[in-house]
């Protein structure tokens, strides 16, 4: 099967969107805000059927309805309009709503559509991955590049705000950064399961109780693992990717936490 181009940019741009997803995805678990990518990824999917709807890249439209919904969120926080968890599903349902409406508008679910909300690894080609690896870089790069900064926000927010670090613009960045990694990912994964691949390798991760750095690289070796297994595993079967790559990323973290508890 690895004879296949289909099969190896799947490969690529799964294991790409794998990484850039496990080192989101760790922080924002530590942050508590896991449930930032699901409420964020459900308000993709109006921007997804704007784009379908209006003739221009989907993801385009996924992006920047993710970053608004950001910017909605630290909005409402810290104007003091709503708890996180309440911005989020605020926000979860106009993104949501809105994209209902642009389907009754546009006649009805079609097979674009539903690729997004449940993934289609499959299809991705050489322009998918280019834009997957270029985004992936950068995110990767602003990680590396204030690492201090972000162990300090992520740990200790109160003692980052002493040490001068702008916490606000921080935490804003990162959070625009997380929707750009959801925007990424929807294509691989799906809307409705691309929590898990952000959040599973670095609970898995997580269970081995290294440092951070061992914590971070075991979180990114998790992700593609259950990336490439999935990929392989649902073309052999002939079932859902996705899913496949979700049941995997589970099934690894079971075991992981098992091993450890009889350890």
């Amino acid at each position: 099967m690895f004879n296949y181009q289909f099969i190896q940019m799947a490969l690529v741009g799964g294991s790409l969107a794998a990484i850039v997803s496990a080192w989101i995805g760790l922080f924002l678990i530590l942050r508590k805000e896991s449930m930032l990518v699901d409420g964020v990824a459900h308000t993709a999917f109006g921007g997804v059927a704007i784009g379908l709807l209006l003739g221009f890249d989907p993801m385009l439209g996924a992006m920047a309805v993710s970053a608004a919904a950001v910017l909605g969120i630290t909005y409402m926080r810290r104007k003091g309009l709503a708890q996180s968890d309440s911005a989020i599903a605020v926000m979860m349902a106009m993104g949501f709503s809105m994209g209902m409406i642009i389907i009754s508008l546009a006649n009805g679910f079609n097979v674009d559509l539903m690729s997004y909300l449940f993934g289609s690894i499959l299809t991705v080609n050489r322009t998918d991955v280019t834009v997957l690896a270029v985004l992936g870089l950068f995110i990767i790069g602003f990680m590396v590049f204030f690492y201090k900064e972000m162990l300090a926000i992520t740990f200790d927010e109160d003692g980052a705000r002493l040490q001068g670090i702008p916490v606000q613009v921080m935490t804003l960045a990162f959070n625009l950064l997380v929707a750009i990694t959801i925007a990424l990912s929807i294509k691989v994964i799906g809307i409705i399961l691309v929590v898990a691949l952000m959040v599973l390798p670095g609970l898995t991760a997580l269970q081995l109780r290294r440092s951070f750095k061992a914590t971070l690289i075991a979180s990114t070796l998790f992700g593609v693992m259950a990336a490439t297994l999935g990929i392989v595993l649902s073309v052999l079967f002939s079932v859902s990717t996705s899913g496949v790559i979700v049941f995997t990323a589970a099934g690894i973290f079971l075991f992981v936490a098992a091993y450890q508890r009889l350890a």
